[in-house]
């Protein structure tokens, strides 16, 4: 097996004394796993940082065992990390995908739209210019995993207009009306969801409790805790900077 393709690089973990297991996502190929000799050296960190672009090459003998990784830096994304609230989107937007998206499989759409947030944490100004993009990327990764919101009509009167909650049990909009005294029970439905454009603060941690919401009931479990941690931590900051 032999692969040669630019990558977001995902996550890594220290293997063995210098060595290092990296997780990419490619658009062709999707997310990739590779063993880097020296992953871990002072050469080679600065390249291997979740968030940066690189041309990398797998190689193994068969499809099941680890492969062999090289990779040569394209785009580095290492200043942001300077920095807490976009390190903490970086963190969380590339520890989703490693944590969720299947080996081997592509998802050309959800490469471009992680590809489409780390630009935009880049470029914009201001964390508001971001987060509406991060939500619409965890509302798409549920979508093409094949947890998608059904946000096209209210769920009890099949209306089109006003549709201001989801269910939380079966992810299907509600209308503001037909919601009535449960409107309590139901999660908010932020309007950019549904017709785009930006969105305020209240509007935006709305969209990231809806999604979180079926993020961790439908792709992250316990065993992935430290994935809901890095979450909580952009929440916090988000919260902050509102």
């Amino acid at each position: 097996m032999r692969i040669e393709a630019a990558a977001i690089i995902c996550a890594v973990r220290a293997h063995g004394e210098h060595g290092a297991v990296v997780r990419a996502v490619t658009r062709d190929h999707g997310l990739l796993a590779g063993y880097v000799r020296g992953g871990r050296s002072r050469r080679l960190r600065p390249v291997l940082m979740p968030g940066n672009v690189v041309q990398a090459e797998w190689r193994a003998r068969t499809e099941d065992q680890l492969a062999g990784m090289t990779a040569e830096l394209v785009h580095s994304r290492a200043p942001l990390l300077t920095e807490p609230l976009p390190a903490a989107a970086i963190d969380w937007a590339t520890a989703l995908a490693a944590a969720v998206l299947p080996e081997g499989q592509p998802f050309p759409r959800l490469h471009d739209a992680l590809d489409g947030v780390l630009g935009a944490v880049e470029a914009a100004p201001a964390a508001r210019g971001w987060a509406v993009a991060l939500a619409r990327y965890e509302l798409l990764l549920l979508a093409e995993l094949g947890f998608g919101l059904d946000l096209a009509a209210c769920a009890l009167t099949g209306g089109v207009d006003d549709l201001a909650f989801v269910s939380p049990r079966s992810g299907r909009a509600v209308s503001r009306a037909a919601a009535g005294d449960h409107a309590p029970r139901l999660l908010r439905l932020p309007p950019f969801l549904l017709a785009g454009g930006a969105g305020d603060w209240p509007d935006i941690l709305d969209a990231l409790r809806l999604t979180g919401h079926f993020l961790s009931r439908d792709l992250l479990n316990d065993r992935r805790s430290e994935i809901l941690a890095a979450r909580e931590r952009l929440i916090v900051r988000m919260q902050g900077a509102a």
